[in-house]
């Protein structure tokens, strides 16, 4: 587990965005067994690519037209069995921290791996979450 001194900047930033933060398995299972909704879930992370592209990259993702119903974040490394739940709605997609998955109707119709988010500019992840966006929601 990571110090909280470094943890709750992390979660602000994207709960004072909006963002539910889901620390229980339950409140997971929930919020993505739900069919009527589009829900974001956003692994969030202490990491350099965390900071520097996915939570940027998914705020300025909100700036659009179509966006999901319900925005949601677990935390890796803290929230435990959240994540683990989480990832369970991501299979077949290994884990992977940070990561950013779209549910429509409670299917996940997209998911993206840290690969993806790492070296990516925040400009460029937003401009791909809008597309997802305009696509699904």
């Amino acid at each position: 587990m990571y110090p909280d001194e470094i943890v709750a900047p992390c979660k602000e930033e994207l709960v004072k965005n909006g963002f539910e933060s889901l620390e229980t398995a339950d409140a997971v299972t929930d919020v993505l067994n739900k069919k009527d909704e589009t829900v974001l879930v956003v692994v969030n992370s202490v990491c350099g690519c965390a900071a520097r592209g996915a939570r940027p990259g998914v705020i300025k993702s909100l700036v659009n037209d179509h966006k999901p119903t319900k925005l949601t974040t677990v935390f890796a490394g803290v929230d435990g069995d959240a994540v683990a739940k989480a990832r369970e709605f991501f299979q077949p997609y290994p884990p992977s921290s940070p990561a950013i998955a779209l549910f429509k109707n409670g299917e996940l119709v997209h998911f993206i791996e840290r690969y993806q988010i790492e070296g990516t500019p925040d400009h460029v992840l937003a401009d791909h979450l809008k597309e997802v966006y305009n696509e699904f929601c």
